[in-house]
């Protein structure tokens, strides 16, 4: 890595606060919600923050290829490419639940390495909560900061003992098998949080507030920032059988690495169908 990306925490710190100040205008309005779908909730400001986002990296690096969940991929062929999610928790922000972030995450691959398909390195990281003015950063071999503060991982060992985060699709649930997940880990752990905001449940993972977290079916733009932040500050992040976690695969576990195969276990023999607990019948709860 060159000297050259010690700049990038700086400038991207900066702009994921300008989003986030921008979010928080929109979010103390009356907002017009649009619907994109059966549940996919868009809303103006989640599309006001990628422009402004695209437009300070534009202005800031002018050749830079750059992913957003809104505007897609602006591909110039560059050896550096921005993952955007200007908005992530957007069904909490329309509903007036304080709990989602601006994230964006930096991505380099060296030019004599394009031709033979070696993997691009993750090397920047930012995730800005606006609500509780929390600023998570961390640069490939550098660490993971909270608001200028070194975070690390928890050191929780067993599952038992564990918290762990998980989330669901706003649309299609129905093809979506994580409810077994969900049921049979939280038998297996302490809990199971559903925040909405996979950035952020990453950015806890990292911080030691949860000491676990998956979610199926993730684009790059929800995982780039988080993961690497969660690796920086001494975690574990892979698909779901244990290979290398890749923002193409749509499968991410992340643990504070202690207990990462204890729960690899869990979904080994939840995807065979082994004892695997029934969901419970509520009209047996109800007699």
């Amino acid at each position: 890595m060159s000297s050259n990306h010690d700049s990038f925490i700086p400038a991207m710190s900066e702009i994921a606060r300008e989003a986030g100040a921008l979010l928080m205008d929109y979010f103390h309005q009356q907002l017009k919600i649009e619907y994109k779908g059966d549940a996919d909730l868009v809303t103006a400001a989640d599309r006001a923050a990628e422009a402004l986002i695209r437009d300070r990296i534009r202005q800031k690096w002018p050749t830079h290829d750059v992913l957003g969940e809104e505007q897609g991929l602006s591909d110039q062929g560059s050896d550096y490419r921005w993952y955007v999610d200007p908005l992530d928790g957007t069904t909490n922000f329309a509903h007036g639940y304080p709990v989602f972030c601006v994230s964006m995450g930096l991505e380099y691959q060296a030019p004599e390495h394009r031709s033979s398909g070696q993997r691009t390195s993750r090397i920047a990281a930012v995730i800005y909560d606006p609500t509780r003015n929390e600023l998570f950063t961390a640069e490939r071999g550098r660490g993971a900061l909270l608001n200028g503060e070194t975070i690390h991982v928890s050191k929780t060992a067993t599952l038992k003992e564990s918290l762990l985060a998980t989330g669901f699709p706003s649309h299609k649930r129905h093809k979506n098998p994580n409810i077994y997940f969900y049921h049979q880990i939280t038998l297996h752990t302490h809990g199971v949080r559903r925040a909405g905001s996979a950035a952020l449940d990453l950015c806890n993972v990292a911080s030691g507030r949860f000491d676990g977290f998956w979610e199926f079916n993730l684009n790059p733009w929800d995982t780039a920032a988080g993961v690497l932040i969660v690796e920086e500050a001494g975690g574990k992040v892979t698909r779901f059988d244990g290979s290398p976690f890749e923002l193409n695969s749509r499968e991410t576990v992340a643990s504070n690495g202690l207990l990462h195969q204890e729960l690899l276990a869990e979904f080994r023999e939840i995807f065979a169908g082994r004892g695997v607990e029934p969901l419970p019948d509520p009209r047996e709860y109800k007699r």
